[in-house]
């Protein structure tokens, strides 16, 4: 295996852990959030800004850097690693959950989904072993396995159908995946919120022996109370001695949750996406700080923070900035988020050596306006 977990540490009252990643390019503090550079850059950042917010490891898109510039290009340019500039880990999804998301512009079948572009209107096929061949070709560290996304809700029959075309396609993708030097296969663990569904999909998938797992099909619509129960059922089927991925997760009190019931790895587009939107995580919840009242407010976004945003510039010039459509603004934004998180992590990482978890995320909820 080209990546191995290391556990530090674990809580025996919750079940967080504590633990290092060891990859090709570095090792890993986890638990960790991935930052979403879905077309080969996360959105407004540099690969030194990137760093300096404390990023780890990044998440790239299969299906966008299929569709644009091509698998093949990048390989070409020497991988991921070599295009885009970027000296640590990089995981890639499968493009799954993009090509399922077409709804009309798709139609799955047993050898894979027949899709249009976004873009074109140009008709593709993704099978298990076209995708494995084009993550090959990307060259990430991590590279998922390709899985049907089941929608939520929907009905006990058709996640089971999902459930069971995904461990099929698993075995496919094992069997086509032909860098195991370089890179890491994940599986993922589907079922939507069926409990019999989800302990029967980890089973299977953890029968394939694999470098990680990853679980799948939530934060897609479910009440985060319904996802965080789905965790604790699903969790100990994994094993101990392998990473643990919670997939498109990103709000502060699911990271909190998610590394309270076992989770090692994160990723989500929320932070950027809501920071281009003129909204920033502060450690006393969100501010829209496009909002005209902090027009003459010359504080930091968050007072608390260390981010090059909030040393160096007010509430009222990011707002500025991004009244007038000044590209500044989304980046200033952007990096404080992601700061944000990232020392977010680093505090629940802290929490899980001191055995101080739960009282963390008590403290962190009554600051953040969340409600238990």
């Amino acid at each position: 295996m080209t990546i191995k977990y290391e556990l530090i540490k674990e809580d025996n009252r919750t079940g967080a852990r504590l633990g290092k990643l060891h990859t090709p390019h570095g090792i890993i503090d986890t638990p960790v959030f991935m930052p979403v550079g879905t077309q080969a850059t996360v959105k407004a950042m540099s690969p030194l800004e990137l760093k300096e917010t404390g990023a780890q490891i990044i998440l790239s898109n299969t299906y966008h850097l299929y569709i644009r510039p091509g698998h093949k290009l990048v390989e070409k340019a020497g991988g991921l690693h070599g295009f885009m500039n970027w000296d640590r880990a990089v995981l890639t999804d499968s493009g799954g959950f993009q090509v399922f998301s077409l709804n009309e512009l798709r139609k799955i079948s047993e050898e894979g989904v027949e899709f249009k572009s976004h873009l074109d209107g140009s008709r593709h096929f993704f099978t298990p072993e076209y995708v494995m061949e084009i993550e090959n070709s990307l060259g990430a560290d991590i590279i998922m396995a390709f899985d049907e996304c089941a929608p939520y809700p929907c009905e006990h029959d058709y996640a089971k159908k999902s459930m069971e075309r995904t461990a099929r396609w698993l075995k496919r993708c094992k069997e086509a995946h032909n860098n195991t030097e370089k890179q890491s296969l994940f599986g993922i663990v589907q079922g939507s919120v069926y409990k019999d569904l989800r302990i029967e999909s980890a089973r299977r998938t953890v029968e394939e022996d694999l470098p990680g797992y990853a679980i799948g099909g939530l934060s897609v619509g479910e009440p985060k109370e319904l996802m965080n129960e789905v965790l604790e059922y699903t969790v100990p089927e994994l094993p101990s001695d392998k990473p643990r991925y919670l997939m498109g997760v990103g709000s502060p009190d699911c990271l909190i949750e998610g590394s309270i019931r076992g989770i090692d790895m994160f990723d989500c587009v929320l932070p950027t996406r809501i920071a281009r939107n003129g909204t920033v995580m502060t450690s006393k919840g969100k501010l829209v700080v496009r909002n005209a009242e902090y027009s003459e407010d010359f504080r930091p976004l968050d007072e608390e923070c260390d981010c090059y945003a909030c040393r160096n510039f007010s509430r009222a010039y990011i707002r500025h900035l991004i009244k007038a459509g000044e590209i500044l603004g989304g980046r200033l934004t952007t990096i404080h988020n992601l700061r944000f998180l990232q020392n977010l992590m680093s505090e629940i990482r802290k929490a899980i050596l001191e055995d101080s978890l739960t009282e963390l995320r008590n403290d962190f909820f009554e600051k953040y306006g969340y409600e238990r």
